[in-house]
């Protein structure tokens, strides 16, 4: 029986949702096969956790001896010592040269490297010995070329996102002339601004859907604006933690929310124009500009520039909307972790 293991770790959720999305794929595709999904960091530092997530990169790159703290744990981990996986699935930077430090020359499982970053590849992901680099998109897999990696080991598959937005791909919005577009307004980032900016997108000719996830204080912060729109009959949903967010994606005309990885690549996934409003900087830069570079949506850093964004978009018959949507779909790859996890399989 082939096993696979992937690694990940919490700095970020688009590499945790990346690895969840391979292990669902493998989950529909091969369920005899048998994963491991591990997050090492978290495992092997506690309570130091935190630091080492501010860290990581000067680890690696300027004292990769300090791996040995991993190296030394697992070590001591039988469980883990006796997997011996076919193929580790890095899906975080760290974990390629902690697989060289670990197996040396004489490697006998296939390392494979799913990058998350898009556009600005930072180079620590491909200065490894891996045998696989696979990409989101092929401009992300562009710069490993010019780099000089050799274009077989290049897998350009698409971010691997839940195996649900597959299944939800046969879903159609309602026809843009029949009904008020439904926008999404995902709120993890600027909570302080966002009562603001949902009391002023009440006022277009929308339909609203807002998330608040946990957030309890945020919940009350949002209903207490629709309450006192409510007389004005404007139409919002207020939504928590929730599951469903392929479908809601589907359903929805524009999503406005952080350039995360995850969120980018699902909404990418979904065909859902996106306009960003908020960009955490490095990290989700490139993430930005892959929305930005293809035309298949915007940056709006403040409530005013958000409204002037959602009523451009649907001015003059939609006729930005309509050209987001055309080159967000030639980018969308929503059975990406299924055929990821062929790829596994197959080598």
């Amino acid at each position: 029986m082939k096993k696979i293991l992937l690694l990940t770790a919490g700095y970020g959720e688009g590499h945790n949702a990346a690895a969840r999305g391979i292990r669902d794929g493998l989950a529909q595709v091969a369920p005899e096969v048998e994963v491991q999904l591990r997050d090492l960091f978290e495992e092997t530092f506690g309570a130091l956790h935190v630091f080492v997530r501010k860290a990581y990169l000067t680890l690696i790159n300027h004292w990769p001896r300090s791996w040995g703290y991993v190296y030394r744990w697992l070590d001591r981990k039988t469980d883990f010592a006796s997997f011996q996986p076919d193929v580790v699935v890095s899906v975080f930077p760290a974990y390629p040269y902690l697989l060289e430090q670990i197996s040396g020359p004489n490697r006998r499982c296939k390392s494979v490297v799913v990058v998350t970053d898009s556009i600005t590849v930072n180079r620590i992901w491909y200065q490894c010995q891996a045998d696989y680099f696979l990409l989101p998109n092929e401009r992300s897999a562009d710069v490993l070329r010019a780099e000089g990696i050799a274009s077989e080991q290049i897998k350009a598959f698409g971010f691997p996102v839940s195996p649900k937005f597959a299944d939800c791909v046969e879903d159609r919005r309602v026809p843009l002339e029949k009904s008020a577009p439904r926008v999404l307004y995902m709120i993890n980032a600027g909570t302080r601004s966002a009562p603001n900016l949902v009391r002023r997108l009440l006022d277009l000719k929308i339909k609203l859907t807002v998330t608040v996830g946990r957030d309890e204080r945020l919940r009350r912060a949002i209903e207490a604006v629709a309450k006192a729109s409510s007389e004005r009959n404007r139409k919002i949903e207020i939504v928590g933690w929730t599951d469903q967010l392929p479908s809601m994606l589907y359903a929805s005309y524009l999503l406005i929310g952080k350039a995360g990885g995850a969120t980018v690549q699902e909404t990418i996934a979904a065909r859902c124009p996106m306009i960003i409003n908020h960009i955490v900087s490095g990290q989700e830069e490139g993430n930005a500009r892959l929305i930005t570079e293809t035309n298949s949506g915007a940056i709006a850093l403040s409530p005013g520039e958000v409204v002037a964004q959602v009523q451009s978009a649907f001015a003059d018959d939609a006729r930005q909307w309509r050209e987001w949507e055309a080159n967000i779909t030639e980018l969308s790859r929503p059975r990406a972790s299924l055929e990821i996890a062929r790829f596994l399989l197959s080598i």
